[in-house]
């Protein structure tokens, strides 16, 4: 199953909830800060220990104050135009992201729209490639079975609605 919701990606309660973070995996602006906020000190300190992550890759910590048990870390390509890798290293995020999920056994995970605010991706095209790698994840392994869409406007539920129709 794949929803779609306008919705803070910090209130959800699935097993992971993904964390559109900077290469840092210390916090910034975003759903990345507002994630760090929600779950407390405690993530920026299990955080610290990660090391960083590069583009296209994904961490994973626990949730602590979040409803989500499990914060999966992502970092989405800055978008320089589209000539430099971008689409394919977004997809690697989802990927990424899902190969984590299944390797713990988590049933539902919780995305936001990876690289579409600060990173400039653009929106549509964002939401195609997260569609697109999100349904062949699922028909190759059948995990997790529950992925939400957690768009923060109606203009972005409206994009991944149209590109689940297609």
């Amino acid at each position: 199953m794949i929803e779609v919701r306008v919705v803070d990606i910090t209130t959800l309660e699935v097993d992971a909830i993904i964390n559109a973070a900077n290469s840092s995996l210390l916090g910034g602006g975003g759903v990345d800060g507002a994630i760090h906020r929600a779950a407390g000190p405690e993530l920026l300190a299990e955080s610290r220990t990660l090391g960083g992550c590069p583009a296209g890759q994904a961490r994973m910590t626990r949730g602590y104050r979040l409803p989500a048990p499990h914060v999966i870390h992502t970092v989405g390509p800055i978008w320089r135009g589209g000539g430099q890798g971008e689409r394919e290293l977004l997809a690697s995020c989802y990927v990424s992201c899902l190969r984590l999920s299944r390797e713990h056994g988590f049933k539902s995970v919780a995305f936001p729209a990876i690289s579409c605010g600060a990173y400039g991706f653009p929106p549509a095209e964002a939401c195609a490639i997260a569609v697109d790698q999100v349904r062949a994840f699922q028909a190759q392994h059948g995990v997790p079975r529950a992925i939400i869409f957690a768009c923060f406007s109606e203009s972005m539920r409206t994009l991944y609605e149209n590109q689940l129709l297609r």
